[in-house]
């Protein structure tokens, strides 16, 4: 594996190393020695897939509240996503900012999120198809989210959202939300 820190603290891209021959390739995708020589936490729970019928689907932004807070690992196995991270770390230099990558069947890349960040992803293609590994099992008292739309965080999404659940959609502003009262975001760090 490759891992490259992206521009918010504790969070990474990881690309696979391939080793090919004529059969095709070999990569290791996941080392807890290795995330933990990385400074990643390499404590996996769970292992979630989501399928995706249309290009245009949003879903996030998602997080669970400590003592709940999650770390994922995500990897688009088919088609493609545009996958976005926000630091939610009051005491961060990079707070409500975001970083934004697409994953895809072809780059085989997957996003390193900390715990105490939302996430997001859109689909870029139909029949787009991810695997999250999860640190912590998923506690629905904890669960909380943020408006994909919110212009407190500005994030720019690569293709219109077409599809996206109720529940996703009505979560709160940034400014209509308790936890982040008189929070102001600066612009996002980008990312592609």
């Amino acid at each position: 594996m490759q891992i490259h820190t992206t521009p918010l603290a504790g969070s990474a891209l990881i690309d696979l190393k391939l080793l090919t021959d004529d059969r095709g390739f070999f990569a290791r995708s996941f080392c807890e020695q290795e995330f933990a020589d990385a400074g990643l936490d390499p404590t996996i729970t769970q292992c979630n897939m989501s399928y995706n019928h249309v290009a245009g689907t949003l879903r996030g932004f998602h997080y669970q509240l400590d003592p709940n807070a999650e770390v994922k690992v995500i990897r688009c196995i088919r088609g493609a996503i545009y996958d976005v991270i926000v630091d939610l770390r009051p005491d961060s230099p990079t707070y409500l900012q975001h970083f934004g990558a697409e994953l895809s069947q072809d780059n085989r890349r997957a996003m390193y999120v900390p715990r105490n960040f939302a996430h997001a992803y859109l689909t870029l293609t139909d029949e787009a198809e991810t695997m999250y590994q999860v640190s912590t099992p998923y506690t629905p008292g904890a669960e909380r989210g943020l408006r994909h739309d919110d212009p407190g965080l500005g994030v720019e999404w690569p293709v219109p959202v077409v599809k996206i659940s109720d529940k996703d959609a009505s979560w709160p502003l940034l400014s209509e939300n308790a936890d982040f009262a008189g929070a102001s975001a600066p612009a996002g760090t980008g990312g592609r």
